[in-house]
């Protein structure tokens, strides 16, 4: 997985494309029950999405502009335009985010 180190990698290294923008913090428990499984789905969608991970502590201004007010959250971007979004406050599992991941790929490849 990518970490965003700057705003403008978003408008440079990743507006192109599929991307999948993951907010997440060090302190946030629900976002650390998520790690353990990621670099499969990271693996299971690599073909098909670009992975980034956006530090909501370090990038608050990004997480404003997408309305992301809950961690840990995914939005689906292609080619710059978000395409779908899975943002919430609540845990997520593995089976969710794979359902989530499934639909965005039927959205960019229609």
């Amino acid at each position: 997985m990518h970490t965003l180190q700057s705003e403008e990698q978003l408008q440079t290294e990743y507006n192109k494309g599929n991307v999948i923008l993951l907010f997440s913090a060090n302190w946030c428990g629900d976002c650390r029950f998520i790690d353990p499984f990621m670099p499969e789905v990271e693996e299971k969608y690599k073909d098909s999405f670009t992975f980034v991970k956006v530090d909501r502590d370090q990038f608050i201004d990004v997480c404003i502009s997408y309305d992301v007010f809950g961690i840990p959250s995914f939005i689906a971007i292609q080619d710059g335009e978000v395409v779908d979004r899975f943002v919430s406050k609540d845990r997520k599992t593995q089976e969710e985010i794979e359902s989530f991941l499934d639909g965005v790929q039927t959205k960019v490849s229609a």
